[in-house]
């Protein structure tokens, strides 16, 4: 559960007026100091049955990786990012900073500082990147990657890891949001790490193609890869990984089988090293 606010903390004074009476699940809101905030409130629980397929599908095919994690959404889901939020804090892991905390809601920072700067998603710079070119595209996509290894580092995980979830920061850096889900609650920690690189780079194998980057690309991950904290059973999990799903080499290059298709096919190319 959130832990509960001093009394006179003006902060927590400000979620509990405005909590009620926001009606979004997330909404920018400015302290009466100035100071920019977001506020999230629980929205409804999730059903389970559709994580239920899916951990079946993931054990049927021997992939631990593929396990879903659940969100059950409403109080759970802000208890978790909540708590996350602060542990990651604690680890120097670049999160949006906790003000106040309720068990329907709670109250954090801008990443853009005092003055609300925009901080736009990797994925939202490297898509406006790619007519510059794949070294520009090349140079965001290894600072996703960096951002990992960082994250890892600290013997932490993300939740999401995907390229829109890793924002910039006003100083140049790169900061994780969104953890309504926890996946270290039921995956051992090199699992949740290869989660992190699988759903980073599904997010953004497309955008090296586009940009004609992939060759470079591979090259980095092979130097990403070969970094000893992922040998053991990280590299167990991924190799194993490209064996069950070498499938993935047939689905179209192209856009008849739409868009989602492309990312597999990428990120596949990507990963395997294989040209396509």
């Amino acid at each position: 559960m959130p832990r509960p606010a001093p009394p006179d903390d003006p902060t927590a004074a400000f979620l509990a007026q405005r909590l009620p009476l926001q009606p979004q699940a997330i909404a920018r809101h400015v302290l009466p100091d100035g100071r920019p905030v977001w506020l999230k409130r629980a929205g409804p629980r999730h059903g389970m049955a559709g994580y239920r397929v899916l951990g079946a599908a993931a054990r049927l095919l021997g992939l631990a990786v593929l396990t879903p994690v659940p969100n059950r959404g409403g109080r759970a889901a802000i208890a978790t990012e909540v708590r996350r939020l602060r542990t990651l804090a604690a680890h120097g892991v670049p999160v949006p900073e906790v003000l106040a905390a309720a068990p329907d809601g709670f109250l954090m920072a801008d990443l853009g500082g005092a003055q609300g700067e925009a901080t736009p998603s990797l994925a939202d710079e490297m898509q406006a990147a790619v007519p510059a070119g794949g070294a520009t595209v090349l140079t965001l996509w290894q600072q996703g990657l960096d951002t990992l290894s960082q994250v890892h580092a600290r013997g932490q995980c993300l939740s999401q890891a995907f390229a829109r979830n890793l924002v910039r920061r006003p100083d140049g850096g790169v900061a994780c949001i969104d953890f309504e889900d926890d996946p270290a609650a039921v995956l051992p920690l090199e699992v949740c790490q290869l989660r992190d690189a699988l759903c980073y780079v599904h997010s953004t194998a497309l955008y090296l193609r586009e940009a004609e980057a992939l060759p470079e690309a591979r090259r980095a991950w092979g130097a990403w890869l070969a970094q000893p904290r992922y040998a053991g059973e990280f590299t167990a999990q991924f190799e194993r990984m490209l064996r069950r799903t070498r499938w993935l080499r047939h689905l179209p290059a192209d856009r008849r089988w739409g868009r989602d298709a492309q990312r597999l096919r990428a990120a596949w190319e990507l990963l395997s090293g294989s040209a396509p």
